[in-house]
């Protein structure tokens, strides 16, 4: 064979080998062209550089002090959103997850942004019926219905990686089966990879937009959020470890009818966590929903080391029992184990927090790697003002003034929140996410900030502290002065408590009028 004819079979063979493989993915992917990576990436790539361009140029030249710039700020902020927004349905699975992920982002990115992406909460994208039963049948080798009696066709739950759809079995137990999106994981790769470059790109763009994190988490969490067994496995040791918490009620795994992309699970009755209109249908106590949750995340995040990381409110249920509220926890795709050392360094940092001690929150934000921005930190951890912090948390109550101001940080000062997201542990992204996520559910029971959430945390982060000592412990005497600390500090905390109780009931409320009514007169 000649040179030249050698090309020409190479030349045509590679261009034939890729177009038949495009076509047998098409084929494989029902003929959507959107399906293929580089319409994606191009849809992606072309909102983010037509977003870059517009701040350069709207920006180019502009007084960085004046009100006139922050109003033209504020409304750059609004279109790229906006854009960035339907980009986003457009390409759908992880694009949309990435978005869901940055609503819930009050207090470290612009209102803007989050504002704009808290709508996909609810735009999830909702699989065809008959493409979920190809899932079911290629995942668990039957139809679905030769697996259960009744499968109701409309989803009870609709998520950017999956659907959830009520089903009941042939024993008659009804049962919660989600079913992962068809074209979500085979996509996954991709768009991971576009998302990586997309944000690289706009780093060297913008020296100050560092959000590499963002793009890194989404990298490693993904595929532990696209592995259902994994799921199921999360689910059976949260509900081990929190068993004494017997107001948790955590889904039982049907393994026989499950597999990396389909997980069946018992079925929960219940409202959303911040649903304050059903709790008060059902005579649910708004300010023991509270309480419990907070119980719960803080023993999570300060005791334990293991967190459930996606508390939205689809995610949490309520109900009513005899014994009292339970809380009924879903979704159990992502989890962040903390380390020991970072668990304790974040302990004693709330605790400076709590405390108002403004040397021990420097000493412990330099632990967690973020130097001279600790009161940027503390302000970004307890979504309360640096005033506030100083003069104790537990001593004041959250003031709309107070919110706005936190949230105005969040575009001021972005240039230094990504460069503190990208200082401090990898561990600690998630648990931010959380806490955000948790105080949009306080907002909206209008619990948020009182005092019972200070002293559930309180309590966590002394009996954390205490087991890390007694763990150093050589003696039985070191051993019995760390207890008898601990139980002292526990127990000044529960006077406390009943002094608020005492304060907020009504005969608190009468002797106080009359102690204040003694004073005034003298």
């Amino acid at each position: 064979m000649s040179q030249h004819l050698l090309k020409r079979v190479l030349k045509y063979g590679v261009l034939g080998s890729g177009i038949g493989g495009s076509t047998v993915y098409l084929w494989k992917n029902d003929w959507e062209l959107t399906s293929i990576g580089v319409v994606r990436f191009g849809r992606a790539a072309y909102v983010a550089l037509r977003i870059g361009v517009d701040y350069k140029l709207s920006l180019h030249n502009q007084d960085s002090s004046s009100p006139a710039y922050r109003e033209l700020l504020s409304q750059i902020h609004v279109r790229s959103a906006l854009r960035l927004r339907d980009m986003i349905c457009k390409n759908g699975g992880v694009f949309i997850k990435v978005g869901q992920h940055v609503g819930t982002l009050d207090y470290l990115l612009p209102e803007e942004y989050v504002g704009t992406m808290k709508v996909l909460h609810n735009q999830a994208p909702q699989s065809d019926l008959t493409d979920l039963q190809k899932v079911v049948e290629e995942d668990l080798g039957k139809k679905i219905g030769e697996l259960f009696i009744d499968f109701e066709s409309e989803p009870i739950g609709t998520a950017s990686l999956a659907q959830v759809h009520k089903a009941t079995l042939k024993d008659g137990q009804v049962v919660a089966v989600k079913i992962q999106h068809p074209k979500v994981k085979a996509r996954s790769y991709v768009d991971i990879k576009t998302m990586e470059l997309l944000v690289r790109g706009l780093a060297i763009m913008f020296p100050g937009f560092q959000y590499m994190w963002l793009a890194e988490e989404t990298k490693k969490n993904l595929p532990l959020e696209l592995d259902f067994l994994k799921e199921g496995t999360n689910c059976e040791t949260v509900a081990k470890q929190f068993k004494h918490f017997s107001f948790l009620k955590v889904p039982k795994i049907f393994w026989n009818l499950s597999s990396g992309r389909v997980l069946t699970m018992e079925y929960f009755e219940g409202g959303k966590v911040d649903d304050r209109e059903y709790m008060e249908r059902h005579g649910i106590p708004v300010n023991e929903v509270s309480r419990k949750l907070g119980k719960l995340y803080s023993e999570m995040i300060f005791v334990q080391g293991y967190v459930h990381c996606d508390p939205h409110p689809g995610n949490v249920l309520v109900r009513n029992t005899e014994s009292g509220v339970d809380i009924i926890l879903l979704d159990h795709g992502l989890y962040q184990s903390l380390t020991d050392d970072f668990r304790l360094h974040y302990c004693k940092m709330w605790m400076a927090m709590i405390n108002a001690d403004v040397e021990g929150i420097k000493e412990h934000a330099i632990a967690l790697n973020v130097g001279d921005l600790y009161g940027l930190f503390a302000c970004m951890l307890a979504a309360r003002s640096w005033s506030s912090i100083t003069s104790g948390m537990g001593n004041t109550k959250i003031t709309q003034d107070e919110t706005d101001e936190i949230k105005s940080y969040a575009a001021a000062l972005l240039i230094q929140i990504s460069d503190l997201l990208n200082r401090v542990p990898r561990q600690l992204l998630l648990i931010l996410k959380t806490n955000d996520v948790l105080r949009g559910i306080e907002t909206s029971l209008q619990t948020r900030a009182n005092a019972t959430s200070f002293i559930n945390m309180s309590r966590c982060c002394v009996r954390a502290v205490a087991a890390d000592k007694l763990q150093k412990c050589h003696t039985n005497l070191e051993i019995l002065k760390v207890k008898l600390g601990c139980q002292w500090q526990l127990c000044k905390i529960g006077v406390y408590e009943m002094f608020l109780w005492l304060k907020s009931s009504y005969l608190g409320s009468f002797i106080f009028n009359i102690r204040n009514a003694q004073l005034l007169g003298r």
